[in-house]
């Protein structure tokens, strides 16, 4: 069976939003990206965090102590509208007890090409890129 997702967005004032699921947390987005990050921060935003669960997961599984986890991103938009993003790059900087650079290496592959399901969800034609870094 299918799982569905849902999320309700209400209007607050000019370009600010608040949303999130029913009866659950909620998060602020304004398209100003002046007291809140905009959607496309947002969009990046959630693939960091989806793919930083994955590698969160997958060290844990290979006995990696966690230490530090930043992932840096950056996304290259179109000129022209529709302005989506053509280009996407992650820059993870990790550091853990046990950890080398292979298994940093293979864990973040393993979310990037296989599990981050927001990563799966862009459009196929966006260029997804990677770099590790051990902190």
């Amino acid at each position: 069976m299918q799982e569905t997702k849902r999320v309700s967005l209400r209007w607050e004032e000019g370009l600010r939003f608040v949303g999130g699921a029913e009866a659950g947390p909620t998060t602020r987005i304004d398209g100003d990206n002046t007291s809140a990050p905009g959607p496309m921060l947002t969009l990046l935003l959630a693939a960091a965090s989806c793919s930083g669960s994955d590698v969160v997961l997958i060290l844990k599984k290979m006995r990696i102590e966690l230490r530090d986890l930043r992932i840096e991103v950056t996304g290259r938009r179109r000129e022209q509208e529709p302005r989506r993003y053509t280009a996407i790059h992650f820059d993870y900087h990790i550091g853990g007890n046990g950890l080398d650079q292979a298994k940093a290496d293979r864990a973040v592959s393993l979310s990037v090409e296989k599990y981050c399901s927001v990563i799966h969800s862009l459009a196929p034609d966006i260029a997804i890129t990677y770099a590790v870094t051990l902190a």
